[in-house]
């Protein structure tokens, strides 16, 4: 009777699943704060999303992480950069059978760890990051990606790389934007996931976390800019954003079940306080009842194989 009155249902369908390659291993890396997520080779990563697919995760999120960083970030738009190479490798693979998202953010490639470039001053300066967004989204789309998913919170990002996009010959990639994505303390882990060189913090371009009238904005900015799709970040904390998000968008909404989040159900499960699996199914079903089309989650494979 309760799955029949149900007005909330998982699918398979909604659960993209974030993953990381890594430049300079031999073999997959276990990030220790985040239980069960690697680092991966390429061989590996085709493993995994073999595993995914088989599961029927359809799409995956791809960061890279390169062993050389300067900054201006230059491996991020490299041809042989480590993420263009996971994307051209996954494209071999798996077709159009697996959608490719790639991350469109220099964080993980500049030495400084911040998501553009930096002034002496140490301020992030909007306009030529955003050009560089645009080599970088151009080059995801030559090496396959299905979807870049520019998350670095600059102003006009969007408009820009849908006419980069669109003036290579790229109209049929899509962007997911991350269009609400707060200055969270909730990303802790993913530092360590992408070898982060960050000091300091995000406040400057990413959300306040006490505001809320500003994702509103920031979302139909995003759309009237073209996106595609558009994100709230992190998940379960921001669910009356999301709410909000999915009640006014006229495009898919996406949202993030963030590293931090994930850390705190392994940390908990594994002393034994929470019900885990209960307790994973309960986060992403809250966050699909708040509106999510999308949700990406590192519980995605293990979740589609239960659906």
């Amino acid at each position: 009777m309760r799955e029949l009155t149900a007005e909330t249902h998982l699918h398979r369908s909604d659960l993209i699943y974030p993953m990381f390659v890594a430049e300079g291993i031999d073999s997959p890396q276990e990030i220790s704060s985040m239980p069960g997520q690697y680092q991966h080779t390429l061989d590996s990563l085709v493993k995994a999303v073999e595993e995914a697919a088989n599961a029927g995760v359809l799409c995956v999120d791809l960061f890279g992480i390169p062993t050389h960083k300067d900054a201006t970030g230059s491996q991020a738009w490299a041809e042989d950069g480590i993420l263009n190479k996971g994307v051209a490798r996954l494209r071999q693979e798996f077709g159009d059978d697996v959608l490719v998202m790639a991350d469109t953010c220099l964080d993980e490639f500049t030495d400084h760890g911040h998501c553009g470039v930096v002034t002496e001053d140490g301020r992030v300066d909007n306009d030529p990051t955003v050009e560089l967004y645009q080599k970088m989204a151009v080059s995801q789309a030559r090496a396959g990606a299905h979807i870049v998913s520019p998350s670095g919170m600059m102003d006009g990002q969007i408009s820009a790389i849908r006419d980069a996009l669109d003036e290579n010959g790229f109209e049929d990639v899509a962007i997911m934007a991350y269009s609400a994505k707060y200055a969270s303390a909730f990303y802790g882990p993913f530092r360590e996931a992408v070898d982060s060189s960050l000091k300091g913090d995000r406040k400057t371009y990413q959300q306040d976390p006490r505001n809320f009238r500003e994702s509103i904005k920031e979302v139909e900015l995003d759309i009237a800019e073209g996106a595609d799709m558009v994100m709230v970040k992190p998940g379960l904390p921001y669910l009356d954003v999301l709410a909000a998000v999915a009640e006014m968008s006229t495009v898919p909404v996406a949202s993030y079940q963030v590293s931090g989040e994930y850390a705190m159900i392994e940390a908990a499960a594994a002393n034994g306080w929470i019900d885990r699996d209960r307790i994973i199914m309960e986060s992403l079903s809250s966050i699909k009842r708040a509106g999510a089309d999308q949700i990406l989650t590192y519980y995605a494979v293990e979740v589609a194989k239960k659906l």
